[in-house]
C-alpha cells in the first residue's frame, strides 16, 4: 500500500468514527419529534414525523451531506486511483493555502468551528423545543439552566455524597505505611556508614545526577532514577538509604514492606497512586526527594510466587529445620561453615504476594510517563484549544532493599524503572574491622588494636547490625559488672550470648551430660583434624532452646570460593557424632543425630546433583525434569563412604576425645583456643591442657567413660565422680 513513502489508498476508519455524526444528527430528529408530540398531545407520531420532515428538513440535509461524505472516504480506502486524483486535484489547493499555518493553528481553527457547529445545532433545537428562534435560544439558555438547576442541584448533591462517603473510607483504609521524614529530621550522613566503601562510591555518584542532572541530560542520556541494594539482612542497606537523604538535604519517604498488604481490593492501588502524588508535590517544593522500600520483595511477582529454591526431591531445602524444628538433639546446623548456612537457609523463606494490581500501579508510576500539571492546564486549557504546559522533571530518586532479589518482578527491576543494582554483601575483614572501631569509638573500652583485629576474625559475616549489637551488649555485660568499661572478656562473653542464646536453667545427670559430652568432642576433634578452611570458635554442652550442645565454627580469612574437598570436610564433621555414639557405646545410637544427618545428607545432595562433586557431573535438577532418574544410592554411597572415614578418625582420636570431652564436663563452654589447648596439650585462657598428656590420666578418663556407658546401658542412676586432673609440678613446687 506504499509508493515512494506515500499512502495510496485512504487509512481505514474505526467504525464509532464512521457512524457517530450520522447517529447525532438521528438523535436530534428524535428530540425534535419528542418535542412536537409532548407539546400537543393529541398529534400522531406519523403526523408528527411528516411535520418534523418539512420543519426539520436541515437535518435530513446534513445526514444526506454525512451519507456522502462516508461514502467518498470508503471509496478512497478501497480504490488507490481514486484516492490519488482526490489528494492531487482537489485536497492539493487547500493543503498548499494550510502550509501557511502551523499544525497547532489549525488544529485550534477546527475546534473553534467544530464547537461553533455544535452550539449553532443545540441552539436550533432548544429553539424548537421552546417555540422560539434559536437566537433567542441561545441569549436564554443561561436562564433555562438556571430554571434547571434545583432538580439537577439535588442529584448532583446526592451523587457527590456518595462520592465523598466512598472516598473517606478509601482514605481511611489507605493510611499508614508511609512516614515522612524532613531534612532536619534526617541526622544520618555517610560517615556513618562503615563496612562498605565501594557501594557507598557508587550509591554517591547517583547524588551528583540528583543534583546535577544536567551533567547527563545536557550531553544526551538521561538521569537513572532507581537504586536497588540488595544483600542479606542487615548489612546496612537502610543506613545507607538514610545516608543518602541525610547527605542531599532532601525529604526521605520510607515505605513499610507491609504497607501495600491489604485485604481490600483498590486500596493497595490507591496507596500507590497517593504515595506518588505526594512524592512529586515535594520533589517540586524542595528540589528532589528520596523514596526507599524497604523489604521489597514484599511486592511480589506478576508471575510465580516466590516458592524458594527447589533443592534435592523437588522440595524446599529445609535444611534449617533440623537445627530449628526437631528436639532436643544436637545444634548440626552450627558445624557447617557460615555461607553453606546462608546459601540453605535463604531458600526456606518466600515473599508474601500483595494485592493484585498494586504492583502493577507501582510498575506505571516508575515508568517516567507523567501527566501535565493543574485542573486548569489538563482541562481549561484543552477546551479553550490552548496548548497544555508539559509537566516538570520530577527529581524523584526511588531506593528499594531485599535480601531476595530473586523473586522480584523481572519488569521492576528493568532500566528506566531500577537502573542500578547493587549488592550490599557481607563485610570483608577490613570493612568489620572499620565497623567495630565506629562503633567502639561511642562507648569507653580497653581492647587492643590487636584484639579488635581478631575480634573481626572470629565474626565473619558479623553485618553491622550485628556488630553494634554485639558492642552493645558487651556494654550491658560490664555494666551488669558494675563497671562501665568494656574489656575483652565482656566481648566474648556477649559474643557466645548472641550466637548461643541465654543456656536454660537445668542440669544434665551424670551419664546424659558425659553422653552429650562425647557427642560435641567427636564433633570438635574430627573439625579440628580435617577441616583446615575453618577455626573452631566455640563448644559447648550447655543446653539451649532448641540443642543440647553445638561446636561451631569460623573461617580465619575472608574466602569466595567453595571446593569438593571442604564439603566433604563438612559432611566428616556432621556425621562424626552418629561415628563417635556407636563406638563409645557399644553401637547405641541417640536421636541427637538426626539433624547432623539431614545436614550431611542436603550437603552430599547438592555435591552429587547440582555442583558437580560427585560421582556424575549430570545436574539433578535436569534429570528430575526430564524423568531419567533418581541420585538416592549414589547419595548414600558418599554419605557410607565419609561414615566409614569419620570412624576411622575417632579410632586413632580416642584419648583426644576423652579428653576434650571431660574438658567440656568441667567448663561446659570452651572457647576455640581452649579447644586447641587441650587437643596439643598447652594451655589455654580457660583450660590447661597438659594434664591431658599424661597417660595415667587418660586411663582414668578410660575407666570414667566405662562407668558411664555401663550407666547407660543399665539406665542405672549411679552417681559418678568426674576425675580431677592433677595439679600442675610447677605450683606444687611453689606450695
Amino acid at each position: 500500500m506504499q509508493d515512494g513513502g506515500l499512502r495510496r489508498t485512504r487509512r481505514p476508519m474505526e467504525l464509532w468514527d464512521r457512524a457517530k455524526f450520522a447517529m447525532a444528527l438521528i438523535v436530534i430528529w428524535l428530540i425534535l419529534l419528542w418535542s412536537m408530540m409532548a407539546s400537543n398531545p393529541l398529534v400522531g407520531i406519523s403526523d408528527a414525523a411528516r411535520t418534523q420532515a418539512r420543519a426539520a428538513s436541515w437535518v435530513f440535509v446534513l445526514l444526506g451531506l454525512e451519507v456522502l461524505r462516508q461514502v467518498h472516504f470508503l471509496i478512497c480506502e478501497h480504490s488507490a486511483g481514486y484516492n490519488y486524483r482526490w489528494n492531487r486535484l482537489v485536497s492539493g489547493g487547500v493543503e498548499v493555502s494550510q502550509r501557511r499555518m502551523s499544525d497547532w493553528t489549525r488544529f485550534r481553527i477546527r475546534r473553534v468551528l467544530t464547537w461553533v457547529l455544535w452550539i449553532a445545532i443545540i441552539a436550533v433545537v432548544t429553539g424548537k423545543i421552546i417555540h422560539t428562534s434559536a437566537l433567542v435560544a441561545t441569549v436564554r439558555g443561561p436562564e433555562l439552566i438556571w430554571h434547571a438547576q434545583p432538580y439537577a442541584f439535588q442529584i448532583l448533591v446526592y451523587a457527590l455524597l456518595i462520592v465523598v462517603l466512598f472516598a473517606v473510607l478509601l482514605w481511611f483504609m489507605s493510611r499508614g505505611g508511609v512516614d515522612v521524614y524532613y531534612p532536619s529530621d534526617i541526622k544520618t550522613r555517610f560517615a556513618d556508614v562503615w563496612g562498605q566503601d565501594h557501594v557507598l562510591e557508587r550509591v554517591k555518584e547517583n547524588l551528583i545526577f540528583l543534583e546535577n542532572p544536567e551533567l547527563v541530560e545536557d550531553r544526551g542520556g538521561y538521569v537513572p532514577g532507581g537504586i536497588l541494594l540488595w544483600g542479606p539482612p542487615g548489612t546496612g542497606k537502610t543506613l545507607m538509604a538514610e545516608a543518602v537523604a541525610g547527605e542531599t538535604g532532601k525529604p526521605y519517604v520510607f515505605v513499610d514492606p507491609g504497607a501495600f498488604l491489604n485485604m481490600s481490593t483498590g486500596v493497595g492501588i490507591l496507596k500507590v497512586k497517593s504515595l506518588f502524588r505526594k512524592l512529586r508535590k515535594m520533589a517540586l517544593r524542595y528540589g528532589g526527594v528520596i523514596v526507599f522500600f524497604d523489604e521489597a520483595d514484599s511486592l511480589g511477582n506478576r508471575g510465580l510466587a516466590a516458592q524458594g529454591f527447589a533443592g534435592p526431591g523437588g522440595q524446599r531445602a529445609s535444611a534449617i529445620s533440623g537445627a530449628l524444628g526437631h528436639g532436643p538433639g544436637c545444634h548440626g546446623f552450627s558445624y557447617l561453615s557460615p555461607d553453606t548456612q546462608w546459601r540453605l537457609a535463604r531458600h526456606a523463606a518466600a515473599g508474601a504476594p500483595p494485592e493484585e494490581g498494586t504492583l502493577q500501579a507501582l510498575l506505571t508510576e516508575l515508568s517516567g510517563l507523567k501527566k501535565p500539571r493543574g485542573v486548569f492546564n489538563r482541562y481549561v486549557r484543552r477546551v479553550l484549544g490552548m496548548r497544555q504546559k508539559p509537566p516538570p522533571k520530577y527529581r524523584i530518586l526511588v531506593m528499594m532493599a531485599t535480601s531476595m532479589p530473586e523473586t522480584l518482578d523481572d519488569a521492576l527491576l528493568r532500566p528506566g524503572r531500577i537502573d542500578r543494582i547493587y549488592k550490599v554483601g557481607y563485610p570483608s575483614k577490613a570493612g568489620r574491622v572499620r565497623t567495630y572501631q565506629g562503633y567502639l569509638s561511642k562507648v569507653r573500652h580497653e581492647l587492643t588494636g590487636e584484639q579488635v583485629d581478631k575480634l573481626a576474625v572470629i565474626t565473619p559475616y558479623a553485618t553491622g547490625a550485628t556488630i553494634k549489637d554485639l558492642v552493645n551488649e558487651a556494654l550491658i555485660t560490664a555494666i551488669r559488672d558494675g563497671r562501665d568499661v568494656i574489656t575483652w572478656p565482656d566481648v566474648i562473653r556477649a559474643k557466645q550470648l548472641k550466637e548461643l542464646g541465654p543456656p536454660e536453667d537445668v542440669e544434665y545427670i551424670e551419664r546424659e551430660r558425659h553422653a552429650v559430652a562425647v557427642h560435641e568432642a567427636c564433633h570438635a576433634v574430627v573439625a579440628y583434624r580435617t577441616r583446615q578452611h575453618m577455626e573452631i570458635d566455640i563448644a559447648t554442652i550447655e543446653k539451649g532452646g532448641t540443642y543440647l550442645g553445638m561446636v561451631a565454627s569460623i573461617r580465619p580469612e575472608d574466602q569466595f570460593t567453595r571446593w569438593r574437598s571442604e564439603y566433604q570436610t563438612d559432611i566428616l564433621v556432621s556425621l562424626a557424632s552418629l561415628a563417635g555414639e556407636r563406638m563409645f557405646f557399644e553401637s547405641d545410637s541417640s536421636s541427637g543425630v538426626s539433624g547432623d544427618l539431614e545436614q550431611a545428607t542436603t550437603v552430599a545432595s547438592f555435591m552429587e546433583g547440582y555442583w558437580g562433586m560427585g560421582t556424575t557431573v549430570s545436574s539433578y535438577s535436569t534429570a528430575r525434569r526430564l524423568e531419567v532418574g533418581s541420585l538416592a544410592d549414589r547419595i548414600e554411597d558418599n554419605l557410607t563412604t565419609l561414615l566409614s572415614r569419620a570412624e576411622e578418625i575417632l579410632r586413632s582420636e580416642r584419648a583426644s576425645i576423652l579428653a576434650l570431652a571431660h574438658a567440656l564436663e568441667s567448663h561446659k563452654t570452651l572457647s576455640g583456643e581452649d579447644v586447641s589447648a587441650v587437643l596439643e596439650h598447652t594451655r589455654g585462657p580457660l583450660v590447661d591442657g597438659t594434664p591431658y598428656a599424661d597417660a595415667a590420666f587418660i586411663a582414668e578418663l578410660e575407666a570414667y567413660h566405662t562407668a558411664a556407658a555401663r550407666a547407660h546401658h543399665k539406665h542405672s542412676q549411679d552417681q559418678l565422680k568426674l576425675p580431677v586432673p592433677a595439679p600442675p609440678l610447677t605450683t606444687l613446687t611453689e606450695a
